[in-house]
């Protein structure tokens, strides 16, 4: 739950199940939990489990990755689509973005800000590059082609490689800019494109926690700016 308890908080992890869920099609009741108070609600059916939880048939699912794996092998096809990526690639780009924007933004060191600055910057870069780069597919129908014209990692349609990585890119732009005036740079148009297209469909939309949401639940790792 966010900050007031009840509404949806900004864990990445649990974005990412949401988005998998809505875009199988598949109906699922939500439970909020307000982590400030005592947990018995995960107690009678999940005890010492972390969020998020999944609960299907009454069987506990405890593992985010784990969950993962369990929803595209029970609602896999015919039934319901596949979200494996085609290119394997796209399970590991941009992976370290969110590692490196967690040293940069709750480090304690002012002298060390510039430095994990451009370790953050080299990660985004990287998945810039991987963004911009046009995948077989794109080739095979446009064998001139140089730039990509997909709209996220692994072509036009949302995959698993998505819902792990947009959430956490979400939070690294919102809060980068709020506490370090430095969000995800300008210059980044394959980044930019991806985040533009993903603000374009539902799944990822409806299931983003509000910007205040993040830079709240931030506030209190950050060391502030003198």
């Amino acid at each position: 739950a966010s900050d007031d308890g009840e509404t949806i908080g900004h864990c990445p992890s649990c974005q990412r199940l949401f988005m998998i869920l809505l875009l199988k099609g598949v109906p699922f009741t939500l439970t909020t939990v307000d982590i400030k108070r005592s947990l018995d609600v995960l107690k009678d059916f999940a005890p010492g489990a972390q969020l998020p939880v999944l609960l299907y048939d009454g069987e506990p699912k405890t593992d985010t990755i784990k969950i993962e794996e369990f929803l595209e092998e029970v609602l896999g096809p015919p039934n319901f689509p596949s979200m494996v990526p085609k290119y394997k690639e796209s399970n590991t780009a941009g992976n370290d973005v969110f590692h490196k924007f967690s040293a940069f933004i709750k480090n304690q060191q002012p002298a060390q800000d510039e430095a994990l600055q451009r370790k953050l910057l080299k990660a985004l870069l990287k998945l810039d590059s991987y963004l911009n780069a046009p995948l077989e597919y794109e080739l095979v129908r446009d064998p001139r082609l140089t730039v990509s014209r997909r709209r996220f990692l692994d072509g036009d349609q949302l995959t698993l490689a998505d819902c792990n990585l947009l959430p956490k890119l979400n939070i690294v732009h919102v809060v980068c800019k709020h506490y370090r005036q430095s969000g995800v740079p300008k210059e980044l148009g394959g980044v930019w494109r991806y985040l533009d297209s993903a603000n374009e469909v539902k799944e990822f939309k409806y299931t983003c926690p509000k910007s205040q949401e993040l830079v709240q639940a931030y506030h209190t790792v950050v060391r502030p700016l003198k």
